[in-house]
C-alpha cells in the first residue's frame, strides 16, 4: 500500500526534475562538458575557497546512502533499475542548472535559487507543493531505516529491549514506538537549535551524511580483511575513497562551523 501511493509520486517527482532540466540543456549543449573531471579539479587546485564550494556541492552526492536501509525492504533488483532513473533525472536537472547560471551569470547573487528559477513561471507553487510531499516520502527511509537498525540492535543485546509492533504478517514490516518518539523529538530539537534556518540545518545534514560515508568506507574495508582480499588492493580501496571523503569532511566542518550551532 505504501508503495502504490509513493511510487507514483516520487516517479513524477522526479520525471519532473528531469523535464524541468532537459528544457535548459538543449538550450547549450556545452553544458556536456561539465563531465569532463579536468573543469573540477581545476576549480579546486586553483580556487582560494575550494573547501566552500565542496561544502556546498556535497549535497548533491547524497542519498546514496538510503539505499542500504531501502534494500533490505526493497531488494536488490528494484533498487538498481530505479536508482539509474533517478540518477539520470538528478543529472538532467543539475545540467539545466547549469545551463540557467552560464546564462544569468552576469545578474547572478546569492538570493537566487537555480532549482526553482528554472521552472516556468505560473507553476512555483506547484513545484514547492510536489517538493514538499517528496521530502516528506523521502523521510520514511530514516524512518524505516532506524526501525531496522534498532530491531537488530536489540537481537544482537546492543540496544535495551524495547516494544516492537508488527503490524502484520509481511516479513520486514516493524513499527518501534519508543523510537518514532525520539526521531520526533529529534526533528523538534533541531529545527528550534538551528533557529529554523535551514542554512544551517544543510550544514550539520552534511557532516552527518559525510560521516556515514567514511564509517561505510571502514566496515568494506574490515569486510576486504575478513574476505582475505590482497592488502594492496585494500589500501588502494581506503586511500581513494578516504582522501575523497576526508576532503569533504574538512569542507563541511567549514560550512558547519560558519552556520550550524558555533558561528566562527
Amino acid at each position: 500500500l505504501v508503495g502504490k501511493f509513493f511510487g507514483p509520486l516520487m516517479f513524477l517527482w522526479f520525471s519532473v526534475l528531469g523535464a524541468l532540466g532537459a528544457m535548459y540543456v538543449v538550450q547549450d549543449l556545452s553544458i556536456f562538458k561539465a563531465f569532463n573531471p579536468y573543469y573540477g579539479i581545476k576549480l579546486i587546485v586553483s580556487n582560494p575557497n575550494a573547501l566552500l564550494i565542496l561544502g556546498g556541492v556535497f549535497l548533491c552526492t547524497t542519498g546514496a546512502e538510503a539505499l542500504y536501509s531501502d534494500l533490505g525492504h526493497c531488494g536488490r533488483k528494484n533498487i538498481r533499475v530505479s536508482w539509474i532513473f533517478v540518477k539520470t533525472m538528478l543529472i538532467l536537472n543539475y545540467l539545466g542548472q547549469g545551463v540557467y547560471l552560464l546564462q544569468n551569470s552576469s545578474n547572478y547573487n546569492n538570493s537566487i535559487n537555480p532549482f526553482y528559477e528554472i521552472v516556468p513561471d505560473g507553476y512555483i507553487l506547484y513545484m514547492v507543493g510536489l517538493a514538499t510531499l517528496a521530502a516528506a516520502i523521502a523521510s520514511q527511509a530514516m524512518i524505516t531505516g532506524s526501525f531496522t537498525l534498532i530491531s537488530e540492535a536489540v537481537r544482537l543485546n546492543l540496544w535495551p529491549k524495547v516494544k516492537i509492533n508488527y503490524p502484520s504478517d509481511q516479513k520486514g514490516q516493524i513499527y518501534v514506538p519508543s523510537i518514532n518518539w525520539i526521531l520526533w523529538m529529534g526533528c523538534i530539537l533541531i529545527v528550534v537549535g538551528f533557529n529554523g534556518s535551514s542554512d544551517r540545518m544543510e550544514g550539520a545534514y552534511g557532516l552527518a551524511i559525510n560521516a556515514t560515508f567514511i564509517a561505510t568506507t571502514i566496515l568494506v574495508a574490515i569486510f576486504m580483511l575478513r574476505k582475505k582480499v590482497p592488502l594492496h588492493w585494500i589500501i588502494i580501496f581506503v586511500s581513494v575513497f578516504g582522501l575523497i571523503e576526508i576532503s569533504f569532511l574538512i569542507a563541511n566542518l567549514q560550512k558547519f562551523l560558519h552556520g550550524g550551532f558555533v558561528t566562527v
